[in-house]
């Protein structure tokens, strides 16, 4: 049995947390103040820290660091419904054994807290980074909260990890937040698109050459791993990397030198892999396109990018960001209708994340008003090609979730996904089909219900729940 400390200024969780924690065996001693959370533990009390981030009288991750200098070896859990990467590194940086977003499972929390205490400590953190509340990564949606998780605990190490995720997803802008809350974040970030090199010039470019090395090279020249040293090497398009270029990339990752096209003296590989590619590389495995032991070396830890469709709770706040963002730049000042924001959520997105942007700013450049309504949004959506399927012809909808499953599950071979898989999914299913049906009807939630198959207030309720904006039937 293990004490354990919560701290929330909201009591029906405190009463939950207590609860839950004591059918396993635990006593608990629960708060909802910041300062008899530091009172108890600095009269050493507790085996473990739940606390929130935010409480009446101060913020929970400005106590991280007292309680780590305080009692090194006690383990805090972080809750909070701030949801952005930020809080995840910042609970992570200043000490705290997990991060964990609301609302959460709590069959996940509980199993948070066994692995915490059998978990032998660790000392302290790592040290903060520069604090800046400019966002890396925007959304708060399930699927990039665990992301951010993901993110928060590879940030003091360098392991090599691979991103996968369609074009338009944001894998440069996840490899950079690997580098800039990272401890590497002191040294260069240089990215390479191996797309965009001519084959034969990729070893040149990669591990740089000697002066009279071949015809043309006229001065000694500085690879990407050269001036990448002490930070971080972003390899984007992997997938498309010559097989000759593998072979070399390989040779690398295992001995940690490399030398220049041309030179014999070897030069330390003092980099952070990060790679990413928006290619099925187990299937050019198969196909021998890809070498087999190159992609075990830069799949050691896999994370895999959601597209904007399957997170389209997140549309809205990219949007304000990318208007905000527009009017920085000195485009005028322009806001969506609630209307326009909820058509913006039922579009497919092929071009995913940059798509959207770059509708934002066209929005933003070629119209007048500073309001722009759903009328504004159909004009310019009904001009977007369409989206080519990618399911195969006659798939059927039991089969399209299978195949995306199996390529979560593929995505997290590193480990299981977090717990709480059933009610996530479930979760999944039902917003873009209740969405989907609000606006076949309009927003008439009476037809929806019908067309559902629900009772109109059971309807209600799901729209509650899943925070569902609707917008105002068209009569």
């Amino acid at each position: 049995m293990a004490q354990i400390l919560v701290a929330d200024d909201d009591r029906a969780i405190r009463t939950v947390l207590s609860q839950a924690l004591a059918r396993e065996g635990h006593a608990v001693r629960a708060t909802g103040t910041a300062a008899q959370l530091w009172q108890w533990v600095e009269d050493g009390q507790g085996d473990l820290v739940i606390t929130d981030v935010v409480m009446p009288d101060g913020s929970g991750l400005d106590l991280l660091p007292r309680i780590r200098k305080q009692r090194p070896g006690l383990r805090i859990i972080v809750m909070s419904a701030q949801n952005t990467l930020l809080t995840a590194v910042k609970a992570t940086e200043r000490g705290a054994f997990d991060y964990l977003p609301k609302p959460f499972d709590l069959r996940e929390l509980v199993s948070l807290v066994n692995r915490a205490l059998s978990t032998p400590p660790d000392g302290a953190g790592q040290p903060p980074a520069a604090e800046d509340e400019a966002l890396p990564l925007i959304g708060r949606s399930p699927a990039m909260q665990e992301i951010y998780r993901v993110l928060a605990r590879l940030m003091g190490t360098d392991l090599t990890v691979m991103i996968y995720g369609e074009s338009g997803t944001g894998k440069e802008l996840v490899a950079r937040a690997l580098h800039n809350y990272g401890k590497r974040r002191n040294g260069p970030f240089v990215p390479v698109n191996m797309a965009a090199i001519p084959r034969e010039l990729i070893e040149s470019e990669l591990f740089g050459h000697e002066k009279g090395a071949f015809t043309g090279a006229t001065a000694r020249f500085e690879g990407r791993f050269e001036q990448a040293a002490g930070g971080t090497l972003f390899l984007d398009e992997i997938g498309d990397m010559p097989l000759e270029a593998q072979t070399r990339l390989l040779r690398v990752l295992q001995d940690g030198t490399y030398t220049t096209v041309g030179g014999r003296t070897p030069l330390e590989a003092d980099v952070r892999i990060v790679a990413a590619t928006h290619r099925d590389l187990r299937q050019m495995v198969r196909q021998g396109l890809f070498r087999e032991d190159l992609f075990y070396r830069l799949n050691v830890v896999p994370i895999r990018l959601p597209p904007l469709r399957e997170r389209s709770e997140d549309i809205p706040e990219l949007a304000r960001h990318f208007l905000k963002l527009c009017q920085s730049q000195g485009l005028p000042v322009k806001r969506l209708s609630t209307e326009a924001l909820e058509r913006l959520k039922l579009y497919r997105w092929p071009g995913n994340v940059r798509e959207l942007e770059n509708l934002v700013r066209r929005l933003s450049a070629l119209y007048s008003q500073e309001s722009l309504g759903v009328d504004v949004v159909e004009a310019e959506l009904a001009e977007a090609p369409a989206e080519p399927s990618s399911a195969p012809a006659g798939e059927s909808l039991s089969a399209a979730i299978e195949r995306h499953l199996r390529d979560y599950f593929g995505a997290h071979e590193s480990g299981l996904p977090a717990a709480g898989l059933y009610d996530r999914v479930l979760r999944e299913l039902e917003r873009p089909l209740i969405e989907v049906s609000l606006a076949a009807t309009r927003g008439n939630q009476l037809k929806a219900a019908h067309l559902l198959g629900l009772n109109r207030n059971t309807l209600r309720k799901k729209i509650k729940e899943l925070d569902i904006q609707v917008a105002k039937p068209v009569k």
